[in-house]
This record gives structure tokens, C-alpha cells and sequence, in this order.
């Protein structure tokens, strides 16, 4: 919370913009020595996740953010950045990315703002663990020696950015429900297999017809929608980044016929699986 009697930190020393390319990820932790200062900022976005221990976030116009676990603090280009350990606390477990975000993203960097230029959501202990996972495999993405590293990276902070959504009060009037949250864990893990409401209904401990208004009420669509649209943004992600031929593809994705899978990607990407490698290889 902003504590007006910000206690006394390490005195800030100005450090250069870092080299990023698309994007850059990475995780540390810091004593009481900590402190950076960008006084005119990154052209870049800067996420900051506290992990554990604390950090003070100072803005523009005096507000000193103070950061506990389970709170992040977006920088938008240009803003100030003075950030660094909190004194009373000791240390500061941090995760951050750097990232020049493609248009697609805006809804999700629409954070309430804390401060001019500054953004902050804050995470229960189920949200937040499960964004630090894909934090996590963002900054394991950026040292990948193969494929497209930049690629794998986006990828984790857009499914970070996802979840931060599901507590952002500008995008949703409620929070998600626990069990429409267990339902999407469920999903996402068992994307390939046959996926029947009255299962998925057994996972939240509801009944089925309670589930689908739910699922629908909460995520926007209807289950069956749902894992049509993952399976369609998978079998993509799929096409542009290997080789395999669109029958396994097909397969990775749940479809054992190829021509259904084809037809339902056409209805979906506006190309088929074919035309669509060609035009984003």
C-alpha cells in the first residue's frame, strides 16, 4: 500500500537502459543495497512481480509505491524508473520483464493506475503462483539456444498478462470464480482428449448445466467455444514455429481427422493449415 512514511533506502544510482530486443525476462533477488533509477525511463514496458520480501516503486509526482508478495507494478514507456529493496523488510525476490508488446496486448496493459505512468494489480496466492510460472518460462525462454526463443518468451508473458486479467477490476466486474479457474487449469492440461461438460462439471463440484452458464457468464464464451479456440491458437502456434505435417498438427490438437481439423482452422484463421505456415514462416 502507499505508505507516507516511505522509510530511508539506498540512494538511487542512474543506470542505462538495458539492450532488449522484443523482450526480456529474468528473476533475482536483492538485499537492502538495492536501488535503480531511469529518469527518463525505457521506451519499453517494465513489469515488476514481487515474489517475496518488498520493493519501493517511486512515480513521477512523489507517490512511493511499497510492493509485498503477490503485487505488480507495470512501467509504461517513458515513466520514471526509481524502484529498489524495501529497507524494513531486507531483501526483494523480483521477477521482471522488459517487453515492446504487439498491438493485441493494450486491453491487457490497461492497469489501474497507482501513479502517473504506473500500473499495479494485486494477486491472491493461486493467481500469483500460477503468473510466476509463466514469468518463469518467459526468462527460460529468453536463453533458449534454439528455435525462436523471442517467440517462446512473448508467449509466457502473454499468458501472465491473461491471468493478471482475470484481477484487473477495469476488465471484469467480479473476479474469476475458483472453480470456472479450476475448470480452465483442467482444460488447458487435457486440451488433446475428449472433454465432456459433465466431466469438467465433476472437477468444479458443480452441475453441469450450473457450470456452462458459469464458464459462460465468467470467460465470455461456452465451454465448447472455448476449447475450440485453444485448440485452433495452439494448432497456429503449432504450424508457424515447426515442421510437422498438418495431420500431426491435427493430432497434437485433438482431431484425428485431418480434414475436419482442417475445415475447423479455415473457419477460424480465414486460411487453411497450408496457406496459413506459408504466410507467417
Amino acid at each position: 500500500m502507499d505508505d507516507p512514511a516511505v522509510p530511508r533506502q539506498a540512494a538511487a544510482v542512474e543506470v542505462p537502459a538495458p539492450r532488449t530486443g522484443r523482450v526480456l525476462a529474468g528473476e533475482f533477488e536483492q538485499d537492502s543495497a538495492y536501488r535503480v533509477r531511469r529518469s527518463r525511463g525505457t521506451e519499453d514496458w517494465l513489469l515488476l512481480h514481487t515474489v517475496g520480501g518488498g520493493g519501493i516503486v517511486h512515480a513521477s509526482d512523489g507517490t512511493a509505491l511499497v510492493t509485498a508478495p503477490g503485487d505488480a507494478v507495470l512501467l509504461r514507456p517513458g515513466a520514471l524508473h526509481d524502484y529498489g529493496t524495501d529497507p524494513t523488510v531486507g531483501t526483494w525476490h523480483l521477477q521482471y520483464c522488459h517487453v515492446h508488446p504487439p498491438a493485441t496486448w493494450l486491453a491487457l496493459l490497461d492497469w489501474p493506475e497507482a501513479a502517473p505512468g504506473v500500473g499495479r494489480i494485486r494477486l491472491g496466492a493461486g493467481v500469483a503462483g500460477r503468473v510466476q510460472e509463466h514469468l518463469r518460462s518467459a526468462a527460460r525462454a529468453t536463453r533458449l539456444a534454439v528455435g525462436r526463443p523471442e517467440l517462446f518468451a512473448l508467449n509466457g508473458i502473454e499468458a501472465a498478462l491473461l491471468w493478471y486479467d482475470t484481477q484487473n477490476p477495469r476488465q471484469r466486474q467480479q473476479q474469476l470464480d475458483d472453480r470456472v479457474l479450476r475448470v480452465l487449469e483442467h482444460l488447458d492440461a487435457h486440451l488433446t482428449e475428449e472433454l465432456e461438460v459433465r466431466q469438467l462439471a465433476a472437477v468444479a463440484h458443480l452441475s453441469p448445466s450450473r457450470l456452462s452458464h458459469l464458464f459462460t457468464e465468467q470467460v465470455g464464451t461456452s465451454i465448447t467455444r472455448y476449447v475450440q479456440d485453444q485448440r485452433m491458437e495452439l494448432a497456429a502456434r503449432l504450424l508457424e514455429m515447426t515442421g510437422e505435417p498438418v495431420a500431426e498438427v491435427a493430432r497434437r490438437v485433438g482431431y484425428q481427422d485431418a480434414l475436419y481439423f482442417s475445415r475447423r482452422f479455415r473457419s477460424r484463421h480465414g486460411a487453411s493449415p497450408s496457406a496459413y505456415r506459408a504466410q507467417h514462416r
